[in-house]
C-alpha cells in the first residue's frame, strides 16, 4: 500500500510539474507576442516619399517679414503675430499668419490657382472637418499642390495622391508642432467652410 501511495504522489507530482512547466511556457509566449506587438506600434512610421523637413527655424514675430527667396510657400521661421483661423479659403490667404497656425499645429495646403475644379474640390473634402487645417491657393507655387507644416512639406502632382491623408493625419497637431495646445480659431480671417 506504501508503494502505490508513494506511485501516486510520484505521478501527481509529474502530473503538477508538466501543467506548471505548460503553465510558465505559455505565460512566457504571451509576454512575447505582446513585446512583439508593443514594438510594432512604437516603430516609427515609414516616411512620406518625397518629405523635406528643415530645422532650426526661428520664431519670432515680425509684420514686417518677406519670404521671397525663400521655400514657397514657407515651411516656418519669423511669422505674424496673429495667426489665420483654420479652415477652407478660395482667396490666397497671407503667408505670415499662416506660418503662425503651423506653429500652432496646422496643416497649411496650398494648391496652385489654375488646379481643376474637381482637385479643388477633392482637397475642400480632405480639409473639411479637420480643425488644424489650413486650405488655400497660392500663385508662386511650383508643383499643382503643397502640403506644409512646420518644418515639413511635400509637393504632389495631384489632388488624388493617397500622401495627402497621411500627411494630415501625421503632422496636424503633430510631434513637430512647436506650441501645441495653441489655438487655430479666433485669430484672423474667416473661412468659407
Amino acid at each position: 500500500m506504501a508503494k502505490k501511495s508513494t506511485r501516486r504522489r510520484k505521478t501527481a507530482a509529474q502530473t503538477n510539474n508538466t501543467r506548471n512547466i505548460a503553465i510558465i511556457a505559455a505565460v512566457i509566449l504571451g509576454i512575447g507576442a505582446l513585446v512583439f506587438l508593443l514594438y510594432l506600434n512604437v516603430q516609427e512610421p515609414q516616411a512620406l516619399d518625397g518629405l523635406r523637413t528643415f530645422a532650426g527655424l526661428p520664431r519670432e514675430h515680425d509684420e514686417t517679414v518677406d519670404y521671397s527667396g525663400e521655400e514657397l510657400p514657407p515651411v516656418g521661421g519669423i511669422h505674424s503675430g496673429t495667426w489665420q483661423n483654420c479652415g477652407i479659403y478660395d482667396e490666397p490667404i497671407a503667408a505670415k499668419n499662416a506660418v503662425h497656425s503651423m506653429e500652432h499645429g496646422a496643416v497649411w495646403i496650398t494648391y496652385h490657382p489654375n488646379l481643376p475644379a474637381g482637385d479643388v474640390e477633392d482637397l475642400q473634402d480632405a480639409a473639411r472637418g479637420e480643425s488644424f487645417v489650413l486650405l488655400s491657393p497660392y500663385p508662386e507655387l511650383k508643383s499643382p499642390v503643397v502640403l506644409t507644416a512646420w518644418g515639413i512639406q511635400l509637393a504632389v502632382d495631384s489632388a488624388g495622391d493617397g500622401r495627402i491623408a497621411d500627411f494630415i493625419e501625421r503632422y496636424q497637431l503633430g510631434p513637430q508642432t512647436p506650441e501645441f495646445g495653441a489655438p487655430c480659431s479666433n485669430g484672423m480671417g474667416s473661412p468659407i467652410s
